[in-house]
């Protein structure tokens, strides 16, 4: 059996049997782009990210190095994924059509695309994205002469960053799944212990209590390794008064809502990790006034900024105080539709959903990170998805 009788037979039996999210869902993702692609003229849109794919037909798949790409046209959603990817694509997806490629082949997608987009004036795509393959680009280009490519890596950004009703509930899940998951891990935390042991009573509850393969694995570092940015656990052994540093992230649904938390190991946190914490809490405090609608990320960053001078040149912060998350795949569980920085002009809305990574680090001494994942209120000010308990003990 090939794969197009696998996909027929599959369909005949399963056809949308996993689709995470009701038909009127996906219908009004899909008709905010096409508003959206109406506005600049396009007559088509190639989707190549993994997450942006999800979020407008909700296919999912753990493979996601391989090229898939979503085409939405004039009257149709055509989805394009390889061979291997056949199954995910019939039982997690409503598209219109349906086509595979064989994957062992690199320029194997390029025929039914470039069948599919003749007569296309003018295609909109996103440059910035990983999942569109230059090659592919090219051969476009060389096969359509007549069509013009556009770069529209801003169009789905503002559309995902205000997330829906059926979205929240996913994300409040897995908040309560990601809040076990800390709890198990710090319950495994003791002198003698390795960073990998808590990072894996932190896994093995996220997963028993339901979350799915997750975006970015559980992060675990201890002592002095906590200073450096995005270290993992690696079988470090945990001494009394180390600080250990935990990142977690529960998938349902492929939603995520991260959160950090440190601990010190039996509980003496000295009067600098002390000091450090009362920051990370004041910075979280600054920012869910200012995530209000009508203020812009900016805004935001600029109060973070007043809160963190008076450490700003002791600790190291990395300048972005807060990303938007949603629907995500492996290697990030970062959406990459906001971010809170300073220059950043976007304005909070209602219901946008953003995680506030606060790790202060002292180099070559250890780190203190505390967060929440936040959701943008009607009149602020911003509401945790998350429960940390902000304690060092």
């Amino acid at each position: 059996m090939d794969y197009t009788a696998y996909r027929h037979a599959l369909h005949a039996a399963l056809a949308g049997s996993e689709l995470p999210f009701t038909a009127d869902e996906l219908d009004r993702r899909e008709a905010k782009v096409r508003e959206a692609m109406a506005r600049r003229g396009l007559d088509a849109l190639l989707v190549t990210a993994p997450a942006d794919i999800h979020y407008l037909t909700g296919y999912s798949t753990f493979e996601v190095s391989v090229h898939a790409c979503l085409v939405l046209g004039r009257g149709y959603a055509a989805l394009q994924v390889p061979s291997i990817e056949t199954g995910p694509a019939v039982v997690c997806t409503r598209v219109s059509d349906l086509m595979g490629y064989r994957w062992e082949d690199a320029g194997g997608p390029l025929p039914d695309l470039i069948d599919l987009l003749q007569g296309s004036g003018d295609i909109g795509y996103d440059p910035w994205q990983p999942g569109l393959r230059p090659g592919l680009l090219d051969g476009l280009r060389a096969a359509l002469p007549g069509s013009r490519f556009h770069d529209a890596a801003d169009l789905l950004p503002p559309i995902r960053r205000v997330k829906s009703a059926a979205e929240l509930t996913l994300l409040r899940a897995s908040a309560r799944i990601t809040a076990t998951g800390l709890d198990a891990a710090e319950a495994a935390i003791g002198p003698g212990a390795s960073d990998s042991a808590v990072a894996a009573a932190g896994a093995q509850a996220m997963l028993a209590a339901g979350s799915e393969f997750m975006s970015m694995q559980p992060i675990v570092t201890t002592g002095v390794r906590s200073s450096v940015i995005h270290t993992n656990h690696n079988g470090c052994r945990i001494d009394a008064g180390d600080p250990v540093f935990m990142e977690f992230g529960a998938c349902v649904r492929r939603y995520t809502a991260p959160m950090m938390r440190t601990r010190i190991c039996d509980g003496r946190a000295d009067g600098d990790m002390a000091r450090i914490h009362d920051h990370c809490r004041a910075l979280y405090e600054a920012l869910v006034d200012g995530m209000r609608p009508g203020y812009t990320f900016d805004d935001a960053a600029a109060a973070a900024d007043r809160a963190l001078a008076p450490i700003a040149d002791e600790a190291f912060f990395s300048g972005v105080y807060g990303y938007t998350v949603g629907a995500g795949f492996p290697p990030s569980w970062v959406e990459g539709s906001g971010f809170i920085a300073r220059g950043k002009d976007a304005l909070f809305r209602e219901n946008m959903v953003f995680h506030l990574p606060l790790c202060l680090r002292l180099p070559g001494r250890w780190g203190i990170g505390m967060s929440e994942t936040v959701r943008v209120t009607a009149d602020g000010p911003a509401e945790p998805l998350t429960t940390n308990t902000w304690s060092l003990d």
